[in-house]
Formats: structure tokens, sequence, C-alpha cells
């Protein structure tokens, strides 16, 4: 079961290249911040702008520099079914312990295309698989009925709900059943997620604030709702601001005023403007973060 805090990661650019001191510098302090996984190449990794050699290079890196501490699931999604089972393949040779893998964005599959396009990728490459629903990005969205379908694959073993439908989890944890891992994929939830029976989240807002995400879900974890509650009304703000703009612009830029990496991104995402940065300072303010 994956669960806990798991920082869907940036990836670092300098001069327009992957700053690797950076990258590995990033990953070691979300280790020591507490968070119990890693995501690299997710879309806040800024997957649809890296070539296919940076992001294998990624993964290799994350799964090296992390060094079996703490799970990663390598971002390994496709609108192609036969480019996903190539990104999936290369994450199990890295030693990635699971993929996360989206339901096709552009082609808008119906629900037995994607059912065929995930079955296809667990019967190719023997490795734990998280589906990704995330209808905003990907316009459709995977239906609990398809999911449980899927569930019966023995290496389909989680969801990111990223559809912001706090009915979602509980339905899900109903038909698809408990040991169904599910982890939030919107950090404005993701207490009310564990509340409806979340295990954890893949999340943008522990990039910045790594420690604070990781002890509201032991704090979940151990019954202590209060300090949930408290974290949570923290965090709210920069759940908030870190969307201010076209992601990650606002968390790169959250990242340079802590001084982990540039605010660079690459087109067409543009770097944040003056009054995203205040939106962002103000947020970092109120949870408390700073460098």
């Amino acid at each position: 079961m994956f669960k806990g805090s798991i920082p869907a990661l940036i990836t670092p650019f300098k001069d327009g290249e992957i700053d690797w001191p950076a990258f590995d510098a990033f990953v070691e302090w979300q280790i020591e911040q507490g968070s119990h996984g890693l995501v690299p190449c997710g879309t806040t990794g800024e997957s649809p702008t890296l070539s296919h050699d940076e992001h294998n290079k990624v993964i290799e890196r994350c799964v090296d520099v992390a060094g079996g501490r703490v799970p990663v699931i390598a971002g390994a999604g496709s609108n192609s079914t036969r480019e996903a089972m190539t990104l999936a393949q290369h994450a199990k040779d890295a030693g990635a312990d699971a993929i996360l893998t989206v339901t096709p964005y552009y082609n808008k599959p119906m629900q037995a295309g994607m059912y065929e396009h995930f079955r296809a990728i667990h019967d190719d490459v023997s490795i734990p698989i998280i589906l990704y629903n995330i209808p905003g990005r990907s316009i459709v969205d995977m239906d609990v009925e398809t999911m449980a379908a899927l569930a019966k694959l023995p290496n389909i073993v989680g969801v990111k709900d990223a559809t912001g439908d706090l009915e979602r989890p509980a339905t899900t944890r109903r038909e698809v059943g408990a040991d169904f891992c599910q982890l939030s994929g919107c950090d404005e939830t993701n207490a009310a997620f564990y509340a409806q029976g979340g295990h954890g989240a893949i999340s943008v807002v522990a990039n910045i604030a790594p420690k604070l995400s990781a002890e509201m879900c032991d704090a979940w974890e151990a019954g202590n709702i209060a300090r949930v509650a408290e974290i949570r009304d923290l965090l709210a703000p920069l759940a908030s601001a870190l969307f201010c703009e076209s992601s990650p612009a606002p968390t790169k830029y959250a990242a340079s005023v802590l001084g982990l990496c540039t605010d660079q991104v690459r087109r067409p995402i543009l770097p944040l403007t003056d009054n995203g940065r205040k939106t962002v300072d103000a947020a970092l303010s109120h949870a408390g973060v700073s460098s």
C-alpha cells in the first residue's frame, strides 16, 4: 500500500537544461523533511516538455538518490498506449516501485477504451500501477465501474483521484475495496479526502511544505484531528496560490524563494507574474514556510 504525503516533484532547470545538482538536493530534502514517497515526471515535473531521454534520466536519478528509503512512483503516462508501455518498461528497469499512468488525454476514449489501454500496460509490464484520473486535464473521467474492473487485475493497485469529487473516494472504497490505494490529487481537499477513505496524497504543495504535508498525513493516521485541521488551515492558501497561474510556475517561484532551485519553466508555461508572486508570497507567509 502506498500512502502518506507523496510530492509530485518539480524538475529544476538552469539555463534551460535540467539542474541535476538541484534535483539531487531537492530529492534528498524531501526525504529529510518526511515525505512518504516521490513522484518524478508527473505534470508538475513538466513531463510534457521533457524529452524522452530527459524523462528517463529524471526517473533513474530519483531512484538512485532515494536509494530505497521511500518508494518512487514514476510518471509513465501517455495518450498512446504503446508509448505508455515503453515508459512503464523503462520505469521498471530503472528500479521504480510503481508507475503513475494517466487516463488518455485528447483522444477522449470511451470507458471500454480506457479499460483496454490500462489492461494492455498491465499485461505488458509487471509493475504496480496507480491510475491517474484527472478529467480537468485529460477531459475523460474514468467511472467507478471501470476502475473496479481494472482493480481485478493484480498489479493495478490504486488511483490518484484529481476529480475534486469528495463522494468519489467513499464510493470507490465501497465498490473496489479498502485495500485499493486512493491518493488525493487535489491539495485543497486532502483532509476531506482522508476522511472519505483516502490513504494519502500525490501533492503539489508538498514540494514547498513537505514537513507540514507529511505531518498532516501522520496526524490523520494517529487520530489527531485537531492537528489535521490546524495544518489544513495553514496550507489552504498555498494549495490555491500554487495554481494562481499555470502550474508549475507558482511552485517553481516558491521553490526559488526557498533557495531550492531557479524559477525557470519551459514554454508554453511562463514564469510567474508580479501579481502571482505577491499571491504566493502571502501564502508562504501564512503557512510559516521560509528558507
